[in-house]
């Protein structure tokens, strides 16, 4: 394979963990940083040492600036807050690049997923989308599971984080707007072959996860594995996801909502123009102001229930890793290590040719004993059980 010549568009904590790995692969040319603010991305730049990667200061939702950047690279990696990559993966496919993001907006993938694949096979392009921890790597871990089982009925991905920061309550560890965003909107959940909706915040469980994480609350909240899984594992009956959220941040969280301060919309405050989910974001602190003060761990399970040998089982595969080695590895958080992880991988696989296939490609679409042999050369420690229930 060519050398390739890449763009991280987005550099915020998870994104300079996927920036990082990239930037250490051989088989990249140049490695183009590029936001609106460069003070996470020169402090790496300053670590690494590496003469292959530049700066760009470029604002991702500007027109000019997505473009210039799509005709600039072989492949774009968005890691933007979700909800502004959609038009830069259109940008991509009118352009002829190949992209790669952590999500996209489709709450309802339906007509819009398969309008979005068109666009992209008629533009020419592969483009991975969801490739992060959750989603990304959870869909990859569900895939694997089902396939060791003769037939799968539920699907399930559940979320924990044990993680503490002294003089902090509030706040996150990755981008603050999209888990907010995550808090504030109807929970999918797949039951019998629909999508349903619960209110924001509206179910919770306590879930005894694998050690060090224990048994921690979790609520369901809406995310890309709820509509993926059910596209993918045929015969599919239950599906949902799952995020471990202390209750004190739900409690703050659903009184912001009911105040309104969660609101996408713009509102008036003193002749200015202001969507309230930007204020609260601002008084928190940034992910990369507290990673290196995170004490504790986090992970997630994928359990899959079905048939194996005519008697109902269990496969549950999972990751679990503390906040202090991520930061040893990238001066990051856990959390935004297998985000920026579960990104970096199938980015390498579609440069060296593991991925050939066009159209929007998602996680479960990819080849899955290959993808966990290559999170365990980077430190992302992959464990399975199986059970009879």
């Amino acid at each position: 394979m060519r050398a390739m010549d890449i763009v991280q568009l987005g550099c915020g904590i998870t994104g300079l963990v996927c920036a990082e790995q990239l930037a250490k692969n051989p088989k990249v040319d140049h490695l183009v940083l590029a936001d609106r603010n460069l003070d996470g991305a020169k402090a790496l730049v300053s670590r690494l040492d590496n003469d292959k990667i530049s700066l760009k200061k470029a604002n991702g939702t500007d027109p000019k600036d997505r473009d210039r950047l799509l005709r600039s690279c072989d492949i774009l990696v968005c890691s933007m807050p979700w909800r502004l990559n959609k038009p830069v993966l259109e940008a991509a496919a009118r352009i002829g690049t190949n992209y790669v993001d952590f999500g996209l907006p489709m709450d309802e993938p339906g007509e819009e997923f398969f309008r979005l694949d068109r666009l992209c096979k008629d533009g020419g392009i592969t483009a991975l989308t969801a490739m992060g921890e959750e989603p990304g790597i959870s869909d990859v871990f569900a895939m694997y599971a089902a396939s060791k089982l003769d037939r799968a009925d539920e699907a399930h991905v559940t979320d924990g984080d044990t993680g503490v920061i002294e003089g902090h309550e509030f706040c996150s560890l990755w981008s603050p707007v999209d888990l907010l965003d995550e808090t504030s909107v109807p929970a999918a959940v797949f039951r019998n072959g629909k999508i349903e909706f619960l209110p924001p915040l509206h179910e919770r469980e306590l879930y005894e996860f694998p050690e060090p994480l224990g048994t921690l609350p979790v609520y369901k909240t809406n995310h890309d594995e709820t509509y993926f899984m059910p596209m993918f594992i045929k015969g599919l009956k239950k599906a949902d996801f799952r995020i471990g959220i202390d209750d004190g941040f739900a409690k703050a969280a659903i009184m912001l909502r009911k105040m309104g301060m969660l609101s996408k919309e713009h509102v008036g405050v003193k002749g200015v123009k202001v969507r309230p989910i930007d204020v609260v974001v601002a008084v928190m602190p940034t992910p990369t102001q507290i990673s290196g003060k995170v004490k504790g761990h986090t992970g997630f399970v994928t359990e899959v229930i079905g048939l194996k040998d005519g008697r109902k089982a269990r496969i549950r595969v999972w990751t679990v890793m503390a906040h202090e080695r991520a930061y040893e590895l990238c001066r990051s958080n856990a959390g935004a290590y297998l985000v920026g992880v579960g990104g970096s991988v199938p980015t390498e696989m579609l440069f060296e040719g593991e991925i050939r296939d066009k159209g929007l490609i998602v996680p479960e679409q990819l080849p899955y004993l290959r993808f966990i042999e290559r999170l365990r050369k980077k430190e992302v420690d992959v464990k399975e059980d199986f059970a009879f229930i």
